[in-house]
């Protein structure tokens, strides 16, 4: 992989504020989603998963991986032991009327953390939420790419994963999602029953470069080595340009 340095984000902007889940809210909605969807995903993506002991039982754990559609969010975590919390779209919790309580219900049952996009201190605040989440030992995803993928291939990682694993000291786990873009392509629409793998590398961690968070090559250097593994992971083709700029191009 190709580094070149200097500094990134995520371009995020929390709304709302993470609080620790209690025995009904919303561990146990998790529980139940996950007893509901589980059977029927499996079922419905036929999924191979590999290496799921790899995460650890206990204490903060950051998983990166790449992101290939919506639905990726969502298979992911249901074949994890632990529950995981993400961030995403406040649009998704924030509708009206029954369909809106219930969205909002299912997303924050699942581990979602609402943001919106277009604040100017987003990646401040994105990164905030989870290094708070790391510090109550939980379990935190992050796409490194910072959206989408817009052609299948891996693109350039945010160094944002870096700053939470420097400034947490929590491991971190890289995965990839692989096959679900043809499935749901575009993102959009109800996906199609298909085979997907979910593959989790092992553990990463960098106290080598503790107190070493604000130097952006060693940011650059820990997020390269991630985005790596990824790659390795997932067999996807690499791109040294973020992919932001290359959906704006």
């Amino acid at each position: 992989m190709c580094a070149s340095p200097g500094p990134a984000s995520i371009v995020l902007t929390c709304t709302y504020s993470y609080r620790p889940s209690t025995s009904e809210d919303p561990l146990s909605r998790f529980a139940l989603i996950k007893a509901v969807l589980g059977p029927i995903m499996r079922l419905m993506f036929r999924p191979q998963v590999e290496g799921v002991e790899h995460i650890p039982g206990d204490g903060p754990v950051i998983l990166a991986g790449n992101h290939l559609t919506f639905i990726d969010s969502m298979i992911m975590p249901l074949f994890c032991d632990r529950q995981v919390f993400f961030i995403g779209k406040d649009e998704y919790v924030t509708g009206k009327g029954v369909k809106g309580r219930v969205m909002a219900w299912f997303f924050t049952g699942v581990g979602m953390i609402p943001v919106d996009r277009d604040g100017g201190r987003g990646g401040v605040a994105a990164l905030m939420t989870g290094r708070r989440v790391l510090e109550e030992g939980r379990v935190f995803s992050i796409y490194p790419e910072g959206t989408r993928s817009p052609d299948g291939r891996l693109y350039r990682g945010r160094t944002g994963i870096a700053r939470l694993t420097l400034m947490t000291g929590a491991p971190v786990v890289p995965f990839a999602i692989i096959g679900t873009d043809k499935l749901q392509p575009g993102g959009a629409g109800f996906p199609r029953p298909g085979r997907v793998a979910v593959r989790f590398g092992e553990p990463m961690e960098f106290s080598r470069y503790d107190g070493m968070d604000r130097d952006r090559y060693v940011l650059r250097a820990v997020t390269d080595s991630v985005m790596a593994e990824v790659m390795r992971l997932s067999g996807q083709e690499y791109v040294d340009v973020y992919a932001t700029k290359a959906k704006a191009a």
